[in-house]
């Protein structure tokens, strides 16, 4: 009975000691660099898979463009009575005719379209026969509609239609990305913040602590530990609405993740204090190479171009050609039908153009000027959505410029503000400063060391900007777009 009592107790406190284990490795906190942030941020982030499935549908449309190239096959079957006056015997002739037909045509790159049609029927009257017959047809327009240009204008806007859409995928994910690093750094801040209101809690109530002896030594009146109170509960206060805003960036960067809510974040990178150079005619170049939105205003630039072209095509004469080429057979037996034809029996053919044109042409005039027009107007957007870009770069150049100068001048001043708080506590020590004098002194500290904090965030959300607005922030943080990044949401619908 006792060993059963141990073993019973024993499973008990293995399974207590799971349940724990459990609950603890639960509640881990998540030590999340910067890389890690942005990597998450590329797989799981609901806006940007919002936006990539623009680029699956894409690909539908293609697919379907491409559909212009898929055989038509035909099959039908038809029957007939009629009556005919026989001119002999003046008695109506009644005739059934029984037919069946299959047909295949294909559409060519060239604009034509070939064809082959095979029949097969029955007469029966006062005697009864088989027809049967293959026949073979092309026609191709020779002015209008002509070449694969034409033909193919919508499977071309489809793919450039792809490429467009995937351009605005690299623009949000660039923003995406960059908002990643602001957060990150921006929690970092607030972790740093948080860090300064504490200290600065626990040095208000050392002085509180240390009025309270020398009011009751008689050195200092008692009004001064009013002051050392209200004091310490400021401070108090300070850390509880600093611990609210760094959860509240944590839950930020939490939902931007799509971390688990149940567990902490560690930010383990620091923002970079090394100075970064740059040239301003580099940066301009990789700007206008790389940023995604001036390669979708090009390929927006490429259908207007195609479009145009395509609409000065459709101003020409329609002129087509058609000709044909068939064999038939008729006999009052199926099967000797069947080898006429296949023979070559009874053989037609025929050649023809056809041409028309509308007087005045008006309808494809003006769709070729309009076009015209509307291809001026993209190549005006592209020069000024060029020189918008330059103007964010020059920004950006001198935001970094002034955000570095701002790590030293706040490093200044708060050396300045720690050397003047010394200074005050000793004063303090001996009579010659009052309680509220050292608070003061003390929150000019708090300051400068928060000044200095964001500068330091500052800056490095500085590079950020640059690195977004030429376009290089994605090859920085090693993230890369394929072609096919949205081809598996396409297949997964099939």
């Amino acid at each position: 009975m006792k060993r059963t009592r141990t073993v019973t107790a024993a499973v008990s406190l293995s399974l207590l000691l799971f349940f724990a284990g459990s609950l603890f490795a639960q509640q881990a906190p998540i030590e999340l660099t910067l890389k890690d942030a942005i990597k998450l941020a590329f797989e799981r982030n609901l806006d940007l898979k919002v936006e990539l499935y623009n680029p699956a549908m894409a690909e539908a449309d293609i697919r379907r463009s491409l559909g212009i190239y898929d055989p038509l096959l035909s099959l039908g079957a038809d029957y007939s009575r009629s009556s005919n006056p026989n001119s002999f015997t003046l008695v109506p002739l009644t005739v059934d005719q029984y037919s069946v037909n299959a047909g295949v045509s294909q559409l060519l790159p060239t604009g034509g379209t070939i064809g082959a049609t095979a029949t097969s029927g029955r007469i029966s009257n006062s005697t009864s026969y088989y027809t049967n017959g293959i026949d073979f047809s092309v026609s191709q327009p020779l002015l209008r509609n002509f070449g694969r240009q034409n033909t193919e204008l919508n499977i071309a806007v489809a793919r450039f239609g792809k490429e467009g859409s995937l351009e605005r995928f690299r623009t949000r994910l660039i923003d995406t990305v960059a908002q990643v690093r602001r957060d990150y750094f921006g929690l970092y801040n607030l972790r740093e913040a948080l860090a300064v209101k504490r200290t600065s809690l626990s040095l208000a109530d050392r002085i509180l602590g240390e009025t309270r002896g020398r009011v009751k030594a008689g050195v200092l009146p008692a009004m001064e530990i009013l002051n050392a109170e209200f004091s310490s509960a400021t401070r108090e206060k300070e850390v509880i609405d600093a611990e609210r805003a760094m959860r509240d960036q944590t839950d930020v960067l939490r939902l931007s993740l799509q971390l688990d809510p149940s567990r902490e974040i560690l930010i383990v990178d620091e923002p970079t204090r090394e100075s970064y150079q740059v040239q301003e005619e580099q940066a301009l170049a990789l700007a206008l190479a790389n940023r995604p939105e001036i390669a979708e205003q090009r390929t927006a630039l490429k259908i207007n171009e195609l479009q145009r072209r395509v609409a000065r095509n459709l101003t020409l004469p329609d002129l087509t050609l058609n000709a044909n080429l068939g064999f038939g057979g008729f006999n009052d037996r199926f099967a000797s039908g069947i080898e006429d034809t296949a023979t070559g029996g009874d053989p037609n053919w025929g050649i023809g153009v056809q041409l028309s044109y509308p007087l005045g042409n008006n309808v494809a005039e003006n769709d070729y000027l309009r076009s015209s027009l509307v291809l001026e107007q993209a190549k005006t957007q592209l020069q000024s959505l060029e020189a918008t870009v330059a103007k964010d770069v020059k920004a950006a150049i001198r935001l970094l410029a002034t955000s570095y100068k701002q790590l030293d001048v706040t490093s200044r001043g708060r050396a300045y503000a720690e050397d003047r708080l010394r200074a005050f506590e000793l004063r303090n020590a001996v009579g010659l400063a009052t309680t509220k004098d050292v608070f003061d002194v003390e929150n000019d500290l708090v300051t400068a060391k928060g000044n200095q904090i964001q500068a330091l965030v500052d800056y490095n959300n500085a590079i950020t900007q640059l690195w977004r607005v030429t376009g290089e922030l994605l090859d920085r943080q090693g993230v890369k777009v394929s072609e096919r990044q949205a081809d598996p949401l396409y297949e997964s619908a099939k």
